[in-house]
């Protein structure tokens, strides 16, 4: 049937909102489609279908640039705002979903998976609950503090501190040690004290990582008041371990890093006066009433 005049525009997907959202920020067509993983003209199509269904232009094009027009820099902040609720929306009927099946999502990072603790509490709790499912998945420095704040885990096995809203059970505590560059003089030494590390860069974390955490592992600010140098930004592990074998900074990690990642171009040395670190079981503090965050919870004091 062909619309009246009467008839108001369709509304706009979530999905187009979601285009016309990494546009905004790419403000290039082959960018923007390459990162939502479709084709240039399929991308195209849908904001220009998401103009007509608003009744207006959104962006300038020519054949050197894509700039955004005074209406599409006012919906930007709107979109996002849409695309972000609909994405909690999913996020926590996904959570409850896994509620529902009894399916539980765990979250690690490092190598707390391989960890006896983490281990232990696992084990105990599908020994108490054989019908639970769990999943086991591995996330980055980046992102892990925001998976749980996402919903996307349900806890979480990590090393503290923590940022507010996130709550712990201690499982285990052991030294700090400092992981250095082989051919660093200090690596060469049994053991060094923090002011003999003054001066050296120290591997930094992207913007998102909560300061609290990462303070605590650059040891920023140092007891003496030395500044810290800051060197490459790493996601993970391994980009920490390369950035280090590669003597473009150090940092300091648990004592088992000694074991569990042993590398060329690595030393790890003692810090006699350097406070321990801890692992623990973390979890969303509005969520720890949940059948199954509950049951690990009480898994983990009942092995520990």
């Amino acid at each position: 049937m062909a619309a009246t005049g009467s008839e108001r525009p369709a509304e706009p997907s979530v999905h187009q909102l979601r285009l016309f959202v990494v546009l905004s920020e790419e403000l290039h067509f082959g960018r923007a489609a390459t990162r939502l993983f479709i084709t240039q003209s399929a991308l195209s199509q849908q904001i220009r279908d998401l103009e007509q269904r608003l009744g207006l232009r959104l962006f300038e094009r020519n054949s050197r640039a894509v700039a955004l027009t005074v209406a599409g820099r006012a919906l930007v902040p709107e979109a996002r705002a849409a695309v972000d609720a609909i994405a909690r929306v999913r996020r926590i009927a996904d959570a409850q979903a896994r509620q529902i099946s009894g399916r539980l999502v765990v979250g690690t990072i490092g190598a707390e998976a391989a960890m006896p603790h983490t281990r232990a509490v696992l084990r105990t709790l599908l020994d108490r609950h054989p019908g639970m499912t769990v999943q086991v998945v591995s996330l980055n420095f980046a992102d892990h503090f925001a998976a749980l704040v996402r919903q996307e885990v349900d806890v979480m096995f990590l090393r503290p501190p923590v940022p507010d809203g996130i709550e712990v059970r201690q499982l285990a505590a052991e030294p700090r040690v400092a992981c250095l560059p082989a051919d660093d003089p200090l690596a060469a030494l049994p053991s060094a004290t923090l002011a003999q590390f003054a001066g050296r860069p120290v591997v930094a974390m992207p913007e998102k990582v909560p300061r609290v955490w990462w303070d605590f592992w650059a040891v920023d600010p140092r007891p003496d008041g030395s500044p810290v140098r800051y060197g490459p930004v790493v996601t993970d592990m391994e980009s920490l371990l390369h950035a280090v074998a590669g003597g473009e900074a150090m940092c300091f990690l648990p004592a088992a890093a000694r074991d569990l990642f042993p590398r060329p171009g690595i030393r790890y040395i003692d810090v006699t006066d350097l406070t321990p670190c801890s692992a623990a079981l973390a979890w969303l503090a509005q969520r720890r009433d949940e059948p199954g965050i509950a049951a690990v919870r009480r898994a983990a004091l009942a092995a520990l």
